[in-house]
C-alpha cells in the first residue's frame, strides 16, 4: 500500500489567518488524537504519532488562549505542522481502512512514510521560536523534549510485524509455486490470519473485498506485478477461508454429519488432487461452470459474477480493464473437468441441478450460478434503469408543466436519497442546473423538493463542486431566508452545512451578505431540527475569522445563550461550540461578556454537561477570565458551585478539560491572592 497523502501546503500561496490556522490545527489534532481504533498493522507507529500530536495539541491551545500576536517564523512552523498532521491523519485512515494483509506485506514502505512525516515535523519545530511564545513552562519543556526526540528518531519497524510478514510470504510462495496445495500448512495459515484479525467468515469476506479494491486501484497505475501479488493474496485468503471453516463445520457437526463430512472430504480432495488449471483463480475451488471474460482468462461463473457485481470492471488476474462484461462458456475446459472428476471419483455437481444442496448448505456462501448471473443482470439493469429514469425526469424538469415539474422534482428527491451511485447518475443526467433553477419557483412544493434533492445530491463529494458551479449558493441562501415552507428552509440550512464541508466553500458561503443572517434567523424561528441544522452550519462557517464577526453582528450570541437554557431545543453542545468559536474574535468576546446569565449556566454545565459540553464550557470561562475580565472571575468565586465543579473536572475530566480547569483554578487563585483572600 503506497498511500496517496494530501500534498503539503504550499507556503508561497499565503498563510491562513492566525485564528483560522490555530482553529484548524486544534480541530485536526483532535481528530487524530481521538482515534479509538488503532489499526492492527503499524500500531506502534500510529500510537507514538498520536502521543506526539496530543502534546502538540496542548501547545496549539495555549497559543490560541494567549491571544497574542505571533512572530512570522511561528506562523510558518504552524502552517507546516498543519500540513504534517493532515497527512498523518490520511495515513492512519489508510492503515485503518485498507487491507491488513497488504499493509503487512508493505510494512517497510508504510513505516517509511511515518518516518518521513516525523522528520518533516522535526524540521517544522526547528523554526518554532518557543522563547517568544507566551506558554506555560511545562508546555515549553515538553515541546523541547519532543523536538529532541523527533530529531534523533530512526525508522521504526515492528519486529513482530516483520516476522508475521515473513511467515505470510512463505505460505504465499508455497501456494503459488506448488502444483499441490497439500504442502500448505493450513493450521499455520489460520494462526497468521487470526493474528491479523481474520477470525470469522465475515472478516475474511471484508479482507477479500479490501484486497480487490486495492488490486483495482493498483491496476489503474500499471503495477501488474503488484496486482499479481495482491491476486495471490486474494486466492490465499479465499482458500484459507474455504478450508478453515469447512474443517470447523466438520468438527462441530452433530446432525447431518455425513453430508458435511462428504463436503469436507470433497474440499480436501480438491486441495490435494485438483490441478491448478481446473481451479478458479478467484476462489481456488473446482470450476463448476468455467467462463471466459474479455481478457481471455477463465473463471468460475459464480466467482467472476460476484466480482463484476461488486463494481469491478477489471480482470482479477491481469488487472486489465474489461472492454465488455459478457461471460462466454468454456465448453472445452468444462468437458475436461467433468472427465477429471469421473476418473478420480469426485462428485460432479451440475450447476443446473445443484439448487437443493447449495441452498441447504450452511457451510458455504455460494449461490446458484444462474441466480448469481441473474443478480448481476438485475443490478446492471437497475443501474441502467436509474440512468434512464434520471434522464427522463430531467427532461420533465426542463419541459414539463408545473404539475409535471413538481412530480419530477419529488421523484428525483427520492431517487437521490438512496445511494452514492444514484447520486452520481442523477448528476450525470444533468439534473443539478435544472434543480437550481427550480429553487426560485413560486410553487412551495417544487421549491421544497428541489432544495431537498440538491441536499441529497451534495452528499456525493463530486456533486458539491457541480452544485456550487451551477450558481446554487445564492439561491439556497434565499430559500434559507424566505423559503415557502419551513422544511425547505431547514433543508437549505442542511445543504449549506454539507457544502461548507469543503474548506474553500466556507469562505464563499460566508461572503454572501444574507447567508449568516439567514442561518441566525432559522436559529431563532426554526423547529428543533431546523435550529440544529442552522447551528451545525454556523459551526462550520465560524472557523474563519471574518465569518465569526458576521455571526456576532447578526445577533447570534443572545440566541445561542438562550438555547443553552432551552431543553426542548436539544442543541446545547452545538450552541456551546459556536460560542467557543466566537470567543476567538474581540467582537464575540465583548458580546458574550454582556450576558449576566451565562456564567451560572456554564458552571452547571461543568457538572452536568456532556464531555464536549464540559470542554466548551471551561473554554468559555477560561477565555473570559484570561481576557482580563475581573468581573467574570469575581462571579465565579462568588458562586459556591464553581470551585468544586472545577476541581472535579481537573481530577476526572478529559485531558483537554483537565488542563483548562487547572489553568482556571490557578488564575482564580491569583485573583484571590491579589485581593488578600487566598484560595486553595
Amino acid at each position: 500500500m503506497d498511500v496517496t497523502l494530501p500534498p503539503p501546503l504550499m507556503i508561497s500561496q499565503g498563510f491562513l489567518p492566525t485564528d483560522s490556522l490555530l482553529e484548524s490545527l486544534i480541530q485536526i489534532s483532535d481528530e487524530v488524537t481521538t482515534i479509538d481504533k488503532i489499526p492492527i498493522t503499524q500500531s506502534k507507529n500510529v500510537s507514538i504519532m498520536i502521543r506526539r500530536i496530543k502534546l502538540l495539541s496542548s501547545l496549539f491551545e495555549e497559543i490560541q488562549e494567549s491571544n497574542t500576536q505571533l512572530p512570522p517564523s511561528s506562523i510558518l512552523c504552524l502552517t507546516e505542522l498543519y500540513s504534517v498532521i493532515r497527512r498523518v491523519k490520511s495515513l492512519i485512515q489508510a492503515c485503518q481502512q485498507g487491507s491488513c494483509l497488504w499493509n503487512l506485506v508493505r510494512a517497510e514502505s508504510i513505516s517509511n512514510q511515518f518516518y518521513v512525516l516525523v522528520k518533516e515535523m522535526s524540521r517544522a519545530l526547528d523554526i518554532l521560536p518557543l522563547s517568544l511564545l507566551k506558554i506555560a513552562a511545562d508546555t515549553r519543556e515538553q515541546v523541547e523534549l519532543l523536538h529532541k526526540q523527533v530529531k534523533r528518531v530512526d525508522l521504526l519497524l515492528d519486529s513482530k510485524e516483520i516476522q508475521r510478514r515473513e511467515e505470510l510470504l512463505q505460505v504465499m510462495m508455497a501456494s503459488t509455486k506448488s502444483k499441490s496445495k497439500a504442502v500448505i500448512d493450513f493450521e499455520k495459515l489460520k494462526v497468521i490470519m487470526s493474528r491479523m484479525g481474520l477470525k470469522t467468515p465475515l472478516d475474511y469476506e471484508e479482507e477479500i473485498s479490501k484486497l480487490e479494491e486495492e488490486a483495482e486501484k493498483q491496476a489503474g497505475t500499471g503495477g501488474l506485478i503488484v496486482v499479481s501479488n495482491i491476486n495471490n493474496l486474494i486466492s490465499l485468503v479465499s482458500l484459507s477461508k474455504s478450508i478453515v471453516f469447512s474443517k470447523e463445520d466438520h468438527k462441530t457437526s452433530q446432525e447431518g454429519g455425513s453430508s458435511r463430512e462428504h463436503r469436507y472430504s470433497f474440499s480436501q480432495s480438491m486441495v490435494i488432487n485438483i490441478p491448478d488449471e481446473y481451479r478458479c483463480p478467484i476462489s481456488l475451488d473446482l470450476m463448476l461452470d468455467p467462463v471466459i471474460v474479455a481478457s481471455g482468462h477463465t473463471y468460475d461463473r459464480v466467482s467472476i459474477a460476484q466480482w463484476i457485481n461488486s463494481g469491478h470492471h477489471t480482470c482479477p488476474k491481469s488487472g486489465k480493464r474489461l472492454i465488455h462484461m459478457a461471460l462466454i462458456p468454456n465448453y472445452a475446459l468444462k468437458s475436461l473437468i467433468h472427465q477429471f472428476c469421473e476418473e478420480n471419483n469426485l462428485p460432479v455437481t451440475d450447476p443446473a441441478t445443484s439448487s437443493t444442496s447449495l441452498e441447504k448448505s450452511s457451510s458455504t456462501k455460494r449461490k446458484l450460478p444462474e441466480k448469481a448471473i441473474d443478480h448481476i443482470s438485475a443490478t446492471k439493469a437497475a443501474m441502467d434503469a436509474v440512468k434512464m429514469t434520471a434522464e427522463f425526469l430531467v427532461g420533465k424538469l426542463a419541459m414539463g408543466s408545473v404539475d409535471i415539474q413538481r412530480q419530477a422534482a419529488y421523484e428525483l428527491r427520492l431517487l437521490a436519497k438512496t445511494g452514492m451511485e444514484n447520486r452520481r447518475l442523477i448528476s450525470e443526467a444533468g439534473a443539478i442546473p435544472f434543480l437550481v433553477t427550480l429553487l426560485s419557483s413560486h410553487d412551495p412544493r417544487i421549491q421544497e423538493h428541489a432544495v431537498t434533492a440538491l441536499l441529497n445530491l451534495s452528499i456525493f463529494e463530486n456533486n458539491k463542486v457541480l452544485i456550487v458551479a451551477a450558481g446554487a449558493i445564492d439561491s439556497i441562501v434565499d430559500v434559507l431566508g424566505s423559503g415557502k415552507t419551513m422544511e425547505a428552509r431547514e433543508n437549505a440550512a442542511a445543504a449549506i452545512f454539507s457544502l461548507s464541508l469543503i474548506d474553500d466553500y466556507k469562505v464563499v458561503i460566508g461572503s454572501r451578505p444574507k447567508a449568516i443572517p439567514n442561518l441566525v434567523g432559522l436559529l431563532k424561528d426554526g423547529t428543533t431540527s431546523g435550529k440544529r441544522d442552522a447551528a451545525t452550519a454556523l459551526i462550520n462557517l465560524a472557523v474563519y475569522s471574518v465569518n465569526k464577526v458576521n455571526v456576532v453582528v447578526s445577533g447570534a450570541v443572545p440566541l445561542l445563550i438562550d438555547l443553552l437554557m432551552d431543553d426542548k431545543a436539544g442543541i446545547t453542545d452545538d450552541a456551546l461550540a459556536v460560542l467557543s468559536l466566537l470567543l476567538g474574535c474581540s467582537e464575540g468576546r465583548e458580546e458574550i461578556r454582556k450576558s449576566k446569565v451565562l456564567v451560572p449556566i456554564l458552571i452547571d454545565l461543568l457538572r452536568f454537561g456532556s464531555r464536549k459540553g464540559k470542554e466548551n464550557s471551561i473554554t468559555l470561562l477560561l477565555g473570559l477570565c484570561k481576557d482580563g475580565d475581573d468581573e467574570v472571575a469575581r462571579r465565579l468565586l462568588m458562586n459556591p458551585r464553581s470551585i468544586p465543579s472545577l476541581q472535579s473536572l481537573a481530577a476526572d475530566g478529559s485531558m483537554k478539560a483537565q488542563r483548562k480547569a487547572d489553568a482556571l483554578l490557578r488564575l482564580l487563585n491569583r485573583c484571590c491572592s491579589q485581593s488578600r483572600n487566598p484560595f486553595e
